[in-house]
């Protein structure tokens, strides 16, 4: 065979030009991320049951939505945490080679089966599946300098504004908001209860009936009558916005005739749906993003493509709200990229210079310049991999002390 190519030079040439650019090619389409996808693929459903303990959310949810994912192509196990806040946590683990994309369909059509049996309180909060790496790609922290925003100001505007866009940027594949939107506290008293004979499920159930969405109807709507002239839509205040508003909910009536209302057992107030994180930037109150890299996707473009977005949403921030990078992968991926560039140059140069000064002839040494340009390339490039893939092994058994070297 080495006497083959030796009496065809340029046969030879064209072999060697053509691995060279098919190596290029590959190698700007080939994923760019701070660890490699060496697990076996995994979809995640998470629900939220508010108010339920751990024993509660195990029996009437996570065990539900368990039995029902039998039969999906490529499972391997499942694994599953059952929380004390209402948290439910299932994770789906599937052998190498399955698609990521296929197995999160899969998944949500047999969650479909499951959705019936689940309480109402956890339907109503809704089932989420999920199939983005385990790792953060970056943190967005949203703070005011000034505090002229509370964490609660800073936060129901990171849900409101902040969130659903980030979270249709190319390659985001999950975002983690730190922090609940505005939500209206009530803070029953069991000594005012008792003494007008209501339990808590009485209190529920009567917001629930004085504070729905009621459609009126209309006046003059066909089929009307002869010369029927009108026709309008009535609407009415149904939906209540205030804590005066809610505090005048109906309970009952006393034996007495006196009206028993909300406020009379209760105290109200505008607060956040969600306490269980209490987020600071620089000892300022603040609200968190964590965004997670989708398979397959390039970190790079990713995390550009959320600074474009940012930038595009900072003309809207209220005064006085910044945003900080506070947490970022990315500069470790462009030092690996980097690493193996210069590697991959320094090598060249060597062998050219070597080559040329041995051997004094310029065909003699610009042919195997050529071929350490391939073998370099393909070095430098599995150097990467497997210097990521022992980051990535390293990263998931010491995840926070990687995080304070990087």
């Amino acid at each position: 065979m080495a006497q083959f190519f030796i009496h065809r030079p340029i046969f030879a040439w064209v072999i060697a030009l053509v691995i060279m650019l098919a190596g290029i090619i590959t190698l700007t389409k080939m994923p760019v991320a701070q660890y490699p996808t060496i697990a076996p693929p995994t979809v995640t459903i998470s629900a939220t049951y508010p108010g339920a303990s751990a024993q509660t959310v195990e029996n009437t949810v996570t065990q539900i939505i368990e039995q029902q994912m039998n039969g999906l192509d490529g499972l391997r196990y499942i694994s599953s945490n059952s929380a004390g806040n209402g948290q439910a946590s299932i994770n789906l683990n599937f052998a190498q080679g399955i698609d990521p994309d296929i197995a999160q369909v899969q998944v949500q059509n047999k969650l479909q089966s499951a959705t019936a049996l689940l309480p109402a309180d956890v339907q109503r909060q809704g089932v989420k599946v999920t199939k983005s790496g385990a790792s953060f790609l970056q943190v967005i922290a949203f703070y005011s300098p000034d505090n002229s925003l509370s964490a609660s100001d800073i936060k129901d505007y990171v849900n409101s504004n902040i969130s659903e866009p980030l979270s249709r940027v190319a390659g985001v594949g999950e975002l983690q908001v730190f922090g609940g939107s505005y939500a209206m506290r009530i803070w029953l008293d069991p000594a005012k209860l008792t003494s007008f004979n209501l339990t808590p499920n009485d209190v529920a159930t009567a917001i629930r009936a004085q504070n729905s969405q009621v459609a009126v109807g209309q006046l003059g709507g066909a089929p009307s009558t002869a010369g029927q002239v009108l026709n309008a839509t009535v609407n009415a205040q149904t939906m209540l916005q205030t804590p005066e508003q809610f505090k005048n909910i109906f309970l009952k009536n006393t034996s007495g005739g006196a009206q028993v209302r909300l406020g009379d057992v209760a105290r109200v107030e505008l607060g956040s749906d969600n306490y269980q994180f209490d987020s600071k930037f620089n000892g300022s109150p603040a609200g968190g993003v964590a965004i997670k890299l989708a398979t397959g996707a390039n970190a790079l473009d990713t995390a550009a493509a959320v600074e474009k977005r940012l930038s595009e949403l900072r003309h809207n921030y209220p005064s006085g709200l910044k945003d900080k990078l506070a947490y970022d992968t990315t500069p470790f991926i462009r030092l690996s990229i980097e690493s193996v560039v210069h590697t991959l140059i320094e090598a060249v140069v060597l062998v050219f210079i070597v080559m040329f000064l041995f051997l004094q002839n310029w065909r003699a040494t610009i042919i195997p310049t050529l071929a350490v340009l391939m073998c370099a390339e393909k070095t430098g490039g599995f150097n990467l991999v497997n210097y990521r893939h022992s980051s990535g092994v390293y990263h998931e058994q010491e995840t926070e002390d990687l995080h304070r070297r990087i």
